[in-house]
């Protein structure tokens, strides 16, 4: 198996192929002065499995150009197979038509990355991956909840109360329960469909006088999770923190959720930013080494 770190992933793929002990192939990058991308491998991959790994956060299209890429060459350089390993999926999150006449973009994005050459697909939460199930492309979906709250557990947080945003992301909190061991629990939200405005209901959770982690898979705009911060807080809530797997962190986000009363927020590097103190590579290594092994 050769491992090759997209431009938007270079570290993150650099750690996965030392723990999986696999040979790298550099890509070259630039930028055409009218902005079209050039990538060129630096090594061979015929005969072999190779595992791409390339997040697609912003500037998401740029990025996703990049991935079909780097497959489509792959595969007429002769790679036996292609895996994408996409930390964060761009347009998952429109994951079917809410409204009439609306693109579902995940399977748009998910054909062309089948066109391009793509044999499985590995992301890390994404957002439905039911839907992903669906859409008859070989997927496995890796949960960074744990690696997250493992984290937190080591900066002194053992024993916080544990919530999602959402009841369909109470796993979640669950999965992050198992390790902090402080209980878990979820604030219900609602989005409007026309204006995207998402408000939550306050119903009450035993937080008072204690430790909160809140969990989401991903931070854009902060405005959820600054709402369900500054609730927590109105409910008594001693230190409150912000927790996600893919930080997108839009301009002012950070700033909305601090403001809101969190102590902090961490992420991981599925998306690279200021809160990615957390790192993907060991669970991403783990799914592909099984794969070798499948292999050999």
């Amino acid at each position: 198996m050769i491992v090759v770190p997209g431009p938007a992933s270079t570290e993150l793929g650099r750690r996965v192929a030392t723990l999986l002990g696999a040979r790298m192939v550099p890509v070259s990058f630039k930028r055409f002065p009218d902005g079209e991308s050039y990538v060129r491998f630096m090594g061979e991959v015929e005969g072999e499995v190779v595992a791409i790994v390339q997040t697609t956060s912003p500037p998401q299209n740029e990025r996703l150009i990049q991935l079909l890429l780097m497959a489509d060459n792959a595969k007429d350089m002769g790679a036996k197979s292609v895996i994408a390993v996409v930390p964060y999926l761009a347009y998952a999150r429109q994951d079917r038509r809410f409204l009439p006449g609306e693109a579902f973009s995940l399977k748009t994005v998910v054909r062309l990355l089948q066109c391009c050459g793509v044999d499985e697909l590995i992301t890390v939460n994404v957002h439905n991956p039911t839907v992903l199930r669906s859409l008859q492309i070989p997927f496995r979906d890796l949960s960074a909840i744990g690696v997250l709250a493992q984290h937190l557990m080591n900066k002194g947080l053992q024993g916080a109360f544990s919530i999602s945003l959402g009841k369909k992301g109470l796993e979640m909190a669950r999965e992050a329960h198992n390790i902090l061991r402080g209980g878990y629990g979820y604030i219900q939200t609602r989005r409007d469909r026309v204006t995207g405005e998402v408000s939550i209901e306050e119903k009450p959770l035993p937080i008072h006088g204690r430790d909160v982690i809140i969990f989401d898979d991903i931070i854009s705009s902060g405005g959820t999770m600054a709402k369900a911060v500054r609730w927590a807080k109105d409910q008594g809530a001693r230190r409150v923190y912000a927790a996600c797997v893919h930080p997108l962190l839009a301009p002012g986000a950070m700033e909305r959720i601090l403001e809101s009363g969190a102590e902090g927020v961490v992420g991981t590097d599925c998306v690279p930013s200021p809160v990615s103190r957390v790192s993907v590579a060991p669970l991403i290594a783990e799914a592909l080494g099984e794969r070798k092994g499948r292999l050999e």
